[in-house]
């Protein structure tokens, strides 16, 4: 369990690496980790086979492309972050809340930490956010219609707006495809970007759920800054003047 457990906590880490960095080779990598260049071959084959990363002419770097990469392999991706996350989101909401869901592996995290809570109602555009929820107490779930987008269990686009314009829950948690360093929060298309948007809006409070191998990447469609929401919770590195603009604008950050 313990080797397995460093296993994933070292592939978080090249990940985090690589979105910060772009491209690192084998031994840039093997030094930074403090491991042997093999392992890290190893590490990056892996990854490679994952869709996570992509490797040429001795160097690794994440694979950037005009949709994320596929739902089970963004599971392995800082699943102890995501873990944390979720706590922290837990403790930001009480018993018998009303709260949207949007979609992600992090806001699943989040919804399998609030299955404890008891007598939710949750409005989702996730299904994976759904069956986690399946075992909480009193739960009340109602999930967008539409056109299931196979590939991650969800649904986006017009559906997803059309649903969420219907309620007014106290509490909003979604994630995002990126965080640039200015802070813009990003997205991989439109119809990604206007459900969370949609989300966003149905909320009284809130919440941008974000793990750190997210931050500083580079995508084509923006839906606002950072500070424009009034919860981050996130195990990222923030640079000063996200920092302080969140600060200006009333946004909180809680670190994880």
């Amino acid at each position: 369990m313990t080797v397995r457990r460093d296993i994933t906590q070292r592939r978080d880490e090249i990940i985090a690496l690589l979105s910060k960095r772009e491209t690192l080779s084998a031994a840039e990598l093997s030094s930074e980790l403090s491991v042997s260049v093999q392992t890290i071959r190893a590490d990056l084959r892996d990854l490679d086979e994952a869709g996570l990363v992509q490797r040429r002419n001795g160097y690794a770097r994440l694979r950037q492309q005009s949709e994320n990469i596929g739902y089970l392999p963004r599971e392995g991706i800082a699943r102890q972050e995501k873990q944390r996350i979720a706590l922290a989101v837990k403790g930001l909401i009480p018993d018998g809340a009303r709260v949207a869901l949007g979609t992600g592996t992090t806001v699943e995290a989040c919804a399998r930490f609030l299955a404890s809570h008891k007598d939710l109602f949750v409005a989702s555009n996730s299904i994976h956010a759904v069956c986690a929820l399946q075992q909480a107490p009193g739960v009340a779930v109602e999930l967008a219609g539409g056109t299931v987008r196979m590939r991650d269990l969800d649904m986006i686009g017009t559906s997803a707006l059309n649903f969420f314009s219907r309620y007014r829950v106290d509490y909003a948690v979604f994630s995002c495809g990126g965080l640039s360093e200015e802070g813009e929060v990003l997205d991989y298309n439109a119809d990604e970007m206007s459900a969370r948007k949609a989300i966003a809006g149905c909320g009284k409070k809130s919440i941008l759920v974000v793990d750190s191998t997210k931050n500083g990447l580079d995508l084509p469609f923006q839906m606002g800054h950072a500070w424009d929401f009034d919860v981050i919770v996130t195990g990222a590195r923030f640079s000063a003047s996200v920092i302080d603009s969140c600060s200006r604008h009333g946004c909180q950050i809680v670190q994880v």
